[in-house]
């Protein structure tokens, strides 16, 4: 989810509203994180033809709850349920619903975000429904690719649009690999997280690197680029949540909550 809580004892820049966590801090992160991971998991498990999304709203809201923690986004400035549910042309921000029947050749991105003793994970994953095109498989597989090269890039004495760049350019590779002008999503886009789901700074898909706040040990960002299989351009439908192409192309989602540490990017939204 990107449309930008709780308030801990920790450490902000001056004049922005980003965190810097204590290494204990970092650990609470990623017992939430791990809670997401494992519902995403068990969503993925559950993700076949005919199932519904509001089969897989309901799932994801009691794995959250039976591990202790909360959904991050069931009421949040009145989003209705526990996932974003984003089916094909649906980019982000898609609604579960009973009447959304998943079929054959579908492709559904699944965004999940957890509250656990006061800090968020939050990742999404893209998860094909039964036999999909080797043109969707493709799309997804150069945002995930995406996804990692940003990670790759959230190192601390770099810049945050590093990280843009990094998306960028290897979004821009797997293009030319694939003969597909993918489109980058530029509407939406990664985020501070910790004590609440939606922080400073806003983490742009593309751009020049060498721009935006320095990284330091102890932020957390949101990593999470949104690709298409056609034009960039989206609009919004009259759910005022979801969503969606303008010229009807499939969309796909990768996020992971990833913190910067002094070894290196920590991905906190991993299983396990």
């Amino acid at each position: 989810m990107n449309r930008s809580g709780v308030r801990g004892m920790v450490a902000r820049l001056r004049g922005r509203d980003i965190e810097v966590k204590s290494p204990g801090e970092i650990e609470a992160m990623r017992a939430a994180g791990a809670v997401v991971a494992r519902t995403l998991a068990a969503v993925t498990e559950l993700t076949a033809p005919g199932v519904s999304t509001a089969e897989l709203d309901a799932l994801a809201e009691q794995t959250i709850r039976d591990a202790g923690a909360v959904p991050s986004f069931l009421g949040y400035r009145g989003y209705p349920a526990s996932i974003c549910a984003s089916v094909n042309e649906q980019i982000v921000h898609g609604i579960p619903s009973a009447a959304q029947v998943l079929a054959d050749g579908d492709l559904i991105s699944v965004d999940c975000g957890a509250i656990l003793d006061g800090w968020h994970g939050d990742s999404a994953v893209t998860i094909p429904v039964g036999t999909v095109s080797a043109a969707d498989l493709a799309l997804s597989k150069a945002c995930e690719e995406a996804l990692h090269a940003g990670i790759a890039a959230v190192r601390a004495g770099g810049r945050l649009t590093d990280i843009s760049h990094a998306v960028e350019v290897a979004c821009e590779a797997a293009a030319a690999r694939d003969g597909v002008p993918y489109g980058i999503v530029q509407e939406y886009g990664g985020h501070g997280i910790g004590t609440s789901m939606h922080m400073d700074p806003f983490l742009p898909n593309h751009g020049k690197p060498g721009h935006g706040p320095r990284l330091r040990v102890g932020m957390a960002l949101a990593v999470e680029p949104m690709l298409t299989g056609g034009s960039a351009e989206t609009r919004e439908l009259d759910d005022e949540w979801t969503v969606v192409t303008a010229d009807g192309s499939r969309a796909v989602h990768w996020e992971h909550t990833v913190a910067v540490t002094a070894d290196g990017p920590r991905i906190l939204t991993l299983p396990g």
